[in-house]
C-alpha cells in the first residue's frame, strides 16, 4: 500500500511538474512573440523610431519603465493578482520590443535570424540540461552573479571607453554567463513546480510568469550577445 501511495504521489509531482513547466515554456515563448512583433512594428514606422531614438529622454523613460516592470513583477510577485503579473509581463514584452528594434535597422535580416537560431538550440540544449541533470546547479549561482555583476559594471565604463576589444570581451564573457544563468535557472523552477500548490491556481499562474520572465530575460541578453558575433551590419 505504502508502495502504490508512493508512486501516486511521485505520479502526481511528476504531472504538477510538467504542467507548470509547460505554462512556463508557453508564456516565455508568447513574451518573446510579443517582442518580435512590438520590434517590426516600430522598426516599420518612421514616426516611432524617430519618437524613441530621437528623443533621449524617450529612450530613458522606456528603460526605466522596463526595469521598473521587472522589479516589479520579481519584488512584488506574491502581492500581485495573476491578471495583474501577466500584464506587466506582456507590457515589458511590447516595450522591451520597441527598444529594440533598432536591432532591425542595424543588422541584416539573414543575421538576425541565423543569431535566433543558434541562440534557441544553445537555449533549448541548456534548459534540458538543467531539466534532466541529477547535478546541485545551486552553487553556480553566486558565481554567475557576481559575473552578470562585472558584466554590467565593464558595459558602463566599456560606454565612456569605446573600446571594441573590450566589447568583444564582454560579449564572450556574456555568452558564457546567460548559458549558464539558463540552466541554473531551469533547474531553479523545475524545483518551485515540483512544490507549486496546484490547488492554487493564482500561486502557479503567478509563479509560471516569474519564471517566463526570468527565461525570457536569459533568452534576449544571450541573443544580444550572439549578435556581436554573429550579426551582420546593414551596408
Amino acid at each position: 500500500m505504502n508502495q502504490v501511495n508512493q508512486h501516486s504521489a511521485s505520479r502526481t509531482t511528476s504531472l504538477a511538474l510538467n504542467a507548470f513547466m509547460r505554462g512556463v515554456y508557453q508564456w516565455m515563448a508568447f513574451g518573446l512573440g510579443l517582442t518580435a512583433l512590438a520590434a517590426f512594428a516600430a522598426a516599420s514606422s518612421q514616426t516611432v523610431m524617430e519618437l524613441v531614438f530621437g528623443n533621449p529622454m524617450v529612450l530613458i523613460l522606456l528603460v526605466v519603465a522596463e526595469l521598473g516592470l521587472v522589479i516589479g513583477i520579481s519584488a512584488a510577485i506574491n502581492r500581485l493578482s495573476a491578471s495583474a503579473a501577466t500584464g506587466m509581463f506582456l507590457l515589458y514584452s511590447g516595450l522591451n520590443g520597441v527598444t529594440l528594434s533598432v536591432i532591425l535597422t542595424l543588422y541584416t535580416p539573414a543575421s538576425i535570424v541565423s543569431t535566433f537560431i543558434v541562440c534557441a538550440g544553445m537555449f533549448v540544449a541548456m534548459s534540458l540540461y538543467g531539466l534532466s541533470t541529477a547535478k546541485d546547479l545551486t552553487s553556480w549561482g553566486s558565481f554567475l552573479f557576481m559575473g552578470l555583476i562585472g558584466l554590467i559594471l565593464a558595459m558602463l565604463v566599456n560606454i565612456f571607453l569605446g573600446s571594441q576589444l573590450l566589447e568583444f570581451v564582454i560579449s564572450g564573457l556574456g555568452v558564457v554567463i546567460f548559458v549558464g544563468l539558463t540552466a541554473y535557472d531551469t533547474q531553479k523552477l523545475k524545483r518551485m513546480g515540483e512544490t507549486a500548490p496546484m490547488d492554487d491556481g493564482t500561486a502557479v499562474r503567478r509563479g509560471t510568469i516569474l519564471g517566463a520572465l526570468t527565461l525570457y530575460l536569459d533568452f534576449i541578453n544571450l541573443f544580444l550577445m550572439l549578435l556581436h558575433f554573429l550579426g551582420q551590419m546593414r551596408e
